[in-house]
């Protein structure tokens, strides 16, 4: 499943790169994996952690396609607001030659670039990290499925914490219920979103399953080998059951008691959810050498082939300004946008509102890689997902 996705973004990237449109790597990441998990599905057994839980890409997609929009709007307005509020004709000017701009006009730039870099590796660099744990994870699960930076005191914190969600599970568990296996019955429940008597049982079994291997081995470092994806996968399905139980309210639990589950799962999430410091020094270090490397045919682009005529400074400290806040608000909420999207689209937006005419070829060009990326990723990493299993 890694090496397919892998593969199929980076396909997509470097074609798209190659014929120099601002194709949105979040786009391409996000149906890659959408992709695999199709087919994962469609080829293996159906369970609840299989497949593509389409509330949260539907979520994804909803904020991939609407920031692009904003970007176009907000910039146009913003660079009209600029003309009333700041006269000085040279920020309407396109640069001459390699002549630098005037030096305030300079800061500013300096300013929405920094904030536009800042905003990009905060998302972005999210985007990234979470690929690398997602590798990370699939090949080398005894390093890293479980947080090793975990003390034996946070531990011990934590089994004290499971047994305070438990009892708060307990108070709702259906008198003499049986189930089976309490993970086939927590996931049937994330699968189907169906409440069941026999899903607090089973969710109380998982959680005391988890304190009881915790309690064992005094520190995450020293679970055996054997039992680390197990003992993962549980506190993931325990973590998600959770989630979905607050979201839908279902059951209805005293406000206590969501307290209880609710610092029980934030302890969870720190022992599968982190991202060690070396992973994100690098995944920094990639974002700024690869732009550095491969900048020129994007900026080309953007800067000069979106409109009829070259970007003027205060064309470009405004589509960048509305870049920086949307990304920055998306970061916020947790949701991945395309920086290249929503500053293409602020550029396109400022030549609307400057009356500068929009180069429509450009335009096409951009507007069927954000169609296509999507469908072309999912149909590209679906497809080689296959072709592996096949193979190896």
């Amino acid at each position: 499943m890694v090496f397919a996705l892998l593969t199929a973004a980076i396909i997509w990237n470097l074609g798209t790169w190659y014929l120099g449109l601002p194709s949105s790597s979040s786009h391409t990441l996000v149906g890659s994996i959408i992709g695999v998990g199709i087919a994962n599905q469609l080829m293996g057994a159906h369970t609840g952690t299989s497949g593509v839980d389409w509330s949260q890409a539907s979520g994804v997609g909803k904020s991939l396609l609407i920031s692009p929009v904003v970007g176009f709007f907000c910039a146009g307005l913003l660079l009209l607001a600029f003309k009333f509020f700041i006269r000085d004709p040279r920020l309407y000017q396109a640069p001459e030659g390699t002549e630098p701009p005037p030096f305030w006009i300079r800061m500013l730039l300096i300013l929405t670039c920094s904030g536009v870099s800042f905003a990009h590796g905060s998302n972005d660099g999210q985007k990234g990290m979470g690929l690398i744990m997602l590798i990370l994870i699939g090949t080398v699960p005894t390093a890293y499925a479980l947080n090793h930076a975990v003390t034996p005191q946070e531990t011990a914190d934590f089994v004290a914490i499971s047994r305070q969600a438990e009892t708060a599970i307990q108070k709702h568990v259906t008198p003499f219920t049986a189930i089976g296996d309490p993970r086939t019955e927590v996931t049937d429940y994330i699968r189907t979103r169906e409440f069941k008597p026999g899903t607090m049982l089973g969710l109380q079994q998982l959680v005391n399953s988890i304190a009881s291997q915790a309690s064992l081995y005094k520190q995450l470092s020293k679970v055996p080998e054997t039992m680390t994806p197990n003992l993962r996968n549980d506190m993931y399905v325990a973590s998600e059951a959770l989630r979905l139980m607050k979201k839908s309210n279902m059951p209805e639990l005293a406000p206590a008691d969501w307290d209880a589950l609710e610092n029980y799962r934030k302890h969870i999430d720190v022992s599968t959810k982190f991202i060690p410091t070396w992973v994100k020094v690098a995944v920094a270090m990639a974002l700024g050498l690869g732009t550095m490397v491969g900048w020129k045919r994007i900026v080309v682009t953007v800067g000069e082939k979106i409109g009829k005529q070259h970007l003027t400074y205060a064309q470009g400290a405004s589509a960048e300004l509305v870049a920086m806040a949307t990304i920055e608000a998306a970061d916020q909420l947790g949701l991945p946008v395309s920086t290249t999207h929503v500053l293409s689209s602020g550029v396109a937006g400022t030549m609307a509102a400057n009356h500068s005419g929009l180069q429509w070829s450009t335009v096409r060009s951009l507007a069927m890689a954000w169609i296509l990326t999507l469908p072309c990723s999912i149909l590209i990493s679906a497809t080689l997902f296959w072709v592996f299993r096949k193979i190896i």
